[in-house]
């Protein structure tokens, strides 16, 4: 299978890594593989709802913070769904269980990386009478060197380096899709491991354009300095969204373009590893899935493991 047309490239698909499995999305269908204890790969799909569909989807800005809800919500569902195929429960969160899930994992991500940098830097602005410029790039900087660290700490679990490397696997399927390579393990293998649509340059460049977004704000009290942070976070990620699609669409033709967009390559190598060949077969599997669904809507037949 190649890539045949411009339109099914850039920015239609992309995926991430969940319990020994790949989610796979694309404009209309999204599909997940997962292997199983037994060594079988497992795959679930469905039809995209019409919002993915909608002007929201499409309108500059609006974009990214559909994107990102995307992410929390049907990443959410289908992380625990490749849970429940290792431990053999049928369980799925919704409702009221799926919301509270969300709303506590938006809670602790917003709190360590937006939160708790500003709330330090207005500790260190009010105590050095630093300027709101110095201040909120001093805040950059800390929310900069909580995500490194926490991305390196989380690394070195056994269970999260397997994700990576699954993640990797997605980022290999993906680019070799859109540079018309055989999609077969040993082609796909071939590939880089880093993509400039990764959900991991997408929060590098949160943090980047969070300092000039709060930097235009000037100088706050501390309590409006933490809410401004949160009631901004859209702003902040509909900017993100925009910036990583023009970097993707524009990095090979320009060197300043790809130079500017080089620390969220780098960024990759802690949320990526090489993945083994039977890890590309599982993201193959929801890749050849969800684009038979987006091209044709027909499913191909179970692969052979």
């Amino acid at each position: 299978m190649k890539a045949e047309s411009a339109e099914l490239r850039l920015p239609a698909y992309g995926g991430q890594a969940v319990i020994e499995g790949v989610l796979m999305r694309g404009k209309r269908a999204l599909a997940m593989a997962v292997r199983d204890p037994k060594g079988e790969i497992v795959l679930f799909d469905e039809q995209l709802p019409t919002l993915y569909r909608s002007w929201w989807a499409r309108a500059p800005f609006f974009r990214g913070i559909v994107s990102l809800w995307d992410s929390l919500s049907m990443g959410m569902e289908y992380l625990t769904k490749s849970a429940n195929v290792q431990t053999g429960e049928e369980e799925k969160i919704e409702g009221k269980e799926l919301v509270f899930t969300m709303l506590f994992s938006i809670l602790v991500g917003v709190g360590l990386f937006f939160l708790l940098p500003a709330l330090l830097a207005g500790w260190l602005e009010s105590g050095l009478q630093t300027t709101a410029w110095v201040s909120n790039l001093l805040e950059g900087l800390l929310r900069l060197i909580i995500l490194v660290v926490y991305m390196v700490l989380i690394g070195k679990m056994p269970e999260i380096q397997r994700t990576f490397m699954y993640h990797g696997a997605e980022h290999k399927t993906i680019n070799a899709f859109e540079a018309g390579i055989e999609l077969e393990p040993q082609s796909v293998a071939q590939q880089t491991r880093v993509h400039p649509r990764c959900g991991t340059s997408f929060i590098l460049s949160m943090v980047f354009i969070s300092i000039l977004v709060f930097t235009l704000l000037g100088p706050q009290p501390l309590l409006w300095r933490l809410i401004s942070r949160i009631l901004l976070l859209p702003v902040v990620a509909g900017l993100s969204y925009e910036y990583i699609r023009w970097a993707a669409q524009n990095m090979q033709k320009s060197g300043f373009v790809r130079a500017l967009i080089q620390p969220n390559l780098w960024l990759q190598s802690l949320t990526t590893r090489e993945p083994t060949l039977d890890m590309i077969e599982v993201a193959l599997a929801a890749f050849k899935r969800m684009y038979a669904m987006e091209t044709a809507g027909e499913i191909p037949p179970e692969p052979t493991v």
